[in-house]
């Protein structure tokens, strides 16, 4: 909803600020829609409510709730480029070439380049996985590395989750007789890179239908739509006849789902049927890596997108981040369960190492922005000494500690930085660092709408904070932006139920464009507050209509949020926040998610 609409809308009860400083705003502009839609499906009320506010129609609502890739997957041809990246592809793998896959060191570049990796080995081929060290190397393909991989005898590389503004990279590569193909997502600019096929649905010159249908993919989701065309371009040279055995492509979605959810793009769609079916399809526990990294991470019950997205996603990406930055994509990939194993507990360990470091740099950017103020559009810090590997995730904390875009930079010994940020609905913060190094402020730079990515000068820091910040507070401005907080209704203790909880869960998978259900228990009564960890608080929620409720805030010791739960029996909160299973108590019981509140 737009912000200056629900704006005029009266907060959800009367809180225009929070103890975290943000506008209450319901969901749901008419409950009228809500109940026609439950009735329509024969569904809980709630459930028409959740669907109405996420903008379902009635003639969507059942293949939102059964996403299936028959109804919603499209022809691979409808990209522009793709039949020659699939041909020139097929080619090399009917002529055993060698072929090298470039990818990110994110979650969504490690699941292309596995599920690349599994493909060619499934068909014959295989192909060397490069992964650039983020530190040494940066984002995206650099001339060293494809010189290098030209020199072993690579004839063919695809980038994947990267490449999209690799143009003197790429310009080299072609230099030295390397033959490139580019899967990315990114925003792309009007000229392309140097390559033989470039394939992303954000191209400029993509065609409208293409755009808004796949435009919203991860790059794995993109990867996935090349294996499908290329397995037909393979049968089609009769490359499966004899004793040759076309794989099934559905074993792979579990790898799809894990890089869509991890990437943070909308669960609409085709990005919906990937992951609902990747879900049902890692359950089955076929892949190796993925089991090992499961049981590294203790999981004991059918994976969600909270899963992926919270205990699986952040182990992958840890190995880029402070470790180790092929190792993700080696465990994905892997088939030898004791090899799976070792990797994984290295992963486990490096990502122990990175919420120490993200903890540490997170309190010096805090320290940083209250001592400077926050911009008018940009929440901005920088200093030398962090570690490059955490700035994404730090960059998301201030984002939703401000209510702001957020930039994080580290700074290296040679004055150079390397930065990630985090957007807010409605502002598109790739778009504003393509801006950025177009006016030659930054090394390189890119991304998507509610992420980017850059590499800057130290002597640029200044010019490129007052830049970004003065184009994005003319955003904010323009769509009248305010904090606000999503809310899909009132809920008492006593009606937090399980059979509550399997409803909503009719609603999910979870995530991005699919936001999961908030709720309010009003006028709540704290009971025995308590410190657990280093610094979450615990508490009893309970009503006057009687019932109690178990309730978490993450990471409130020091916030307003959390002095309020310690204050405890003084005056009663509206509460609001999430239900969750609560796993510690018994498999039907409940527990409720704290994340706002204001007095009552």
């Amino acid at each position: 909803m737009p912000a200056a609409q629900a704006a005029a809308r009266r907060p959800m009860l009367d809180v225009e600020r929070s103890l975290t400083g943000k506008r209450w705003e319901e969901r749901l502009a008419d409950s009228r829609a809500g109940l026609a839609l439950a009735q329509r499906l024969g569904q809980p009320e709630i459930v028409g409510r959740i669907l109405a506010a996420r903008g379902v129609v009635p003639e969507a609502a059942d293949l939102f709730l059964n996403p299936t890739l028959r109804a919603l997957l499209p022809d691979p041809s409808s990209l522009k480029d793709m039949d020659a990246a699939a041909g020139r592809l097929a080619r090399a793998v009917t002529g055993g070439e060698k072929i090298a896959v470039f990818g990110d060191y994110d979650v969504d570049g490690a699941t292309s380049s596995a599920l690349l990796q599994r493909y060619l080995r499934a068909v014959g081929s295989d192909c060397r996985v490069y992964i650039p060290d983020r530190l040494a190397e940066g984002y995206g393909p650099n001339a060293p590395a494809l010189e290098r991989l030209a020199a072993e005898g690579i004839a063919l590389v695809v980038t994947v989750d990267c490449g999209i503004t690799a143009f003197e990279p790429l310009a080299a590569a072609a230099a030295v007789g390397l033959e490139v193909i580019v899967i990315d997502h990114h925003a792309a600019e009007p000229r392309l890179p140097r390559a033989l096929a470039v394939v992303n649905p954000n191209r400029l010159d993509e065609s409208p239908d293409s755009v808004a249908r796949l435009g919203g993919l991860a790059a794995v989701g993109v990867a996935f739509l090349l294996v499908v065309a290329l397995n037909r371009a393979l049968r089609a040279t009769g490359w499966f006849a004899d004793a040759r055995r076309e794989p099934d492509l559905k074993q792979w979605l579990d790898l799809v789902a894990l890089g869509t959810v991890c990437d943070v793009v909308p669960l609409v769609g085709l990005n919906r049927a990937f992951v609902v079916q990747g879900l049902r399809v890692m359950a089955g526990r076929g892949n190796a890596g993925l089991v090992a990294l499961c049981d590294v991470a203790g999981l004991d019950k059918r994976p969600d997108s909270g899963t992926l997205g919270f205990q699986l996603g952040p182990r992958v990406n840890a190995g880029g981040r402070v470790g180790e930055a092929p190792l993700g994509a080696t465990l994905l990939a892997c088939d030898d369960a004791a090899a799976a194993a070792d990797a994984a507990a290295r992963l486990d360990g490096y990502n122990s190492e990175r919420k120490e470091i993200e903890a540490a740099v997170l309190d010096q950017a805090i320290l940083q922005v209250d001592e400077q103020g926050p911009g008018e559009g940009l929440v901005f810090a920088a200093a030398p000494g962090w570690h490059a590997g955490v700035t994404g995730i730090v960059a998301s904390r201030l984002k939703e500690r401000y209510g702001k875009p957020a930039l994080v930079v580290a700074l290296d010994d040679h004055g150079v930085g390397k930065g990630s940020g985090r957007s807010v609905p409605g502002v598109d913060l790739g778009a504003a660092v393509i801006a950025a190094r177009q006016a030659e402020l930054l090394v390189n730079g890119g991304g998507h709408p509610m992420a980017a990515g850059l590499t800057v000068a130290a002597e640029r820091l200044t010019q490129l904070r007052d830049f970004l910040d003065a184009r994005l507070a003319k955003r904010l401005a323009e769509i009248g932006y305010k904090p606000a907080l999503g809310l899909d209704g009132v809920v008492t203790p006593r009606g937090a139920s399980a059979e509550l909880m399997r409803g909503l869960e009719a609603c999910g998978p979870y995530g991005a464009g699919n936001p999961q259900p908030r709720f309010v228990i009003a006028a709540a009564r704290i009971e025995r507050p308590q410190v657990v960890g280093a610094n979450h608080v615990r508490c009893g929620l309970s009503s006057a209509n009687g019932g109690r409720l178990k309730g978490i805030a993450f990471r409130a010791l020091d916030t307003a949020l959390g002095e309020a739960l310690l204050r405890g029996g003084g005056q009663p909160l509206h509460v609001a926040g999430k239900l969750q299973w609560d796993s510690w108590s018994g498999p039907e019981a409940v527990q409720f998610l704290i994340e706002d509140a204001a007095l009552a």
